[in-house]
């Protein structure tokens, strides 16, 4: 019984601190924890309204962070199978990479594989 209101307790806790944090620090939050529990994201770059790249299985977007003065970059970065035929589907062959794109010349969609 007495696990049981340490439990309640905590909870409560960190539901108070979250309820008091930025949404800036909320999202923080959901990150780490996504982070943590991993995603299975596919980024879709476009040309106009033309598909011309496709990267799957990537666990996390990243933003570049300037080393001297710790401010954001205007682009983002990560690790994701490179869907070279644009199916869809990681092929044989299709192997990870790294990839970059600017927050300025580039249209995308990220999202979660259903």
């Amino acid at each position: 019984m007495k696990s049981q209101h340490y439990l309640t307790a905590g909870l409560l806790a960190t539901s108070l601190l979250v309820v008091g944090c930025t949404q800036e620090s909320q999202n923080k939050i959901g990150r780490a924890v996504q982070n943590w529990t991993g995603t299975d994201g596919v980024l879709e770059v476009y040309a106009g309204d033309k598909l011309v790249k496709r990267f799957m299985k990537i666990d996390k977007l990243s933003t570049a962070t300037g080393t001297s003065n710790n401010e954001d970059r205007p682009y983002r970065f990560g690790y994701g199978v490179l869907d070279a035929n644009l199916n869809a589907k990681v092929d044989s062959g299709e192997e990870k990479v790294y990839f970059e794109f600017s927050d300025y010349s580039t249209s995308y969609v990220f999202y979660e594989n259903p």
